[in-house]
């Protein structure tokens, strides 16, 4: 909603909100942002209000928009993603849910859901049951072979997949001999992931039959359609945000211009039609 008087979010197709925990959570210590070559090394620490407090804050201001509204969702137990969905399902407003399996499981030593194939299955499994809405399964990029994790996904029930979340990456300050964020480490995104990230879209692609949504580096409506032709139905964009408050609804209107000079009717033609 901060970026409300700024942009028309209704000319948008959808709004994924930040991620959602059974309770608030302050996040991690700052700076929690560092800028780096092409893109951006962030460490929020899933920083939220938690989920009551959304349904009860935030979901009201938010469904006076057209636009689809997902409610992004995390925990550190498979108890702990339930009852978010729980809770979400009893407020009206919401188009589906997005579960982020790169959280650790506290219950198995700390190991990534989305790294290991009993978890991914457990977590989305337990979500599928939960859900009467459209599940979105966000696959974490730290994986040898990002197939045989969206195959799970789908075989327990996602409606859909998001590819990929951020990188694992340090910043150091050769001066202070420290690391520029306050945890340490962080999560690289921007410009600097698009290629590592459209590969691992094709991928995925190649290994399901749900659709799958692209993100990684988009900042100009070329990017989004190489996206569509590695195989994603839809894209997804983040940092560029912080350059740009615009910028999804500006890249919508270059999208527009991009198809009638190439004569393109409709993008859909152009989903996976990367030519070898």
């Amino acid at each position: 909603m901060e970026f409300a008087h700024l942009v028309n979010l209704d000319s948008l197709g959808g709004i994924v909100v930040k991620g959602l925990s059974a309770r608030p959570i302050d996040g991690n210590p700052s700076p929690r942002i560092c800028e780096t070559a092409s893109g951006m090394v962030n460490s929020i620490g899933l920083q939220n209000v938690g989920v009551r407090a959304f349904v009860a804050q935030k979901l009201p201001e938010l469904r006076r928009h057209t636009c689809a509204i997902f409610a992004n969702v995390f925990g550190y137990s498979i108890s702990d993603y339930v009852e978010v969905i729980r809770v979400l399902e009893d407020a009206e407003g919401l188009t589906g849910y997005e579960l982020n399996i790169s959280c650790p499981n506290v219950e198995q030593g700390g190991l990534e859901y989305s790294t290991d194939p009993d978890l991914t299955a457990s977590v989305v499994r337990a979500a599928r049951r939960a859900a009467k809405r459209p599940l979105w399964v966000k696959l974490s990029p730290n994986v040898n072979a990002i197939g045989v994790t969206a195959k799970i996904a789908e075989s327990e029930g996602a409606d859909a997949l998001v590819v990929a979340n951020t990188y694992p990456a340090l910043c150091i300050d050769a001066h202070s001999r420290k690391s520029r964020i306050g945890s340490t480490t962080g999560g690289l995104s921007g410009a600097a992931i698009k290629p590592i990230t459209m590969r691992l879209v094709y991928e995925a692609c190649k290994a399901v039959s749900i659709p799958v949504v692209g993100l990684g580096g988009i900042e100009k409506p070329t990017d989004i359609v190489e996206y569509i032709l590695a195989g994603a139905a839809a894209v997804e964009v983040g940092t560029a945000h912080f350059i740009d408050p615009r910028a999804s609804e500006r890249l919508i209107e270059g999208l527009e211009s991009w198809c009638e000079e190439e004569k393109a009717l409709k993008i859909s033609t152009l989903r996976g039609q990367l030519q070898r």
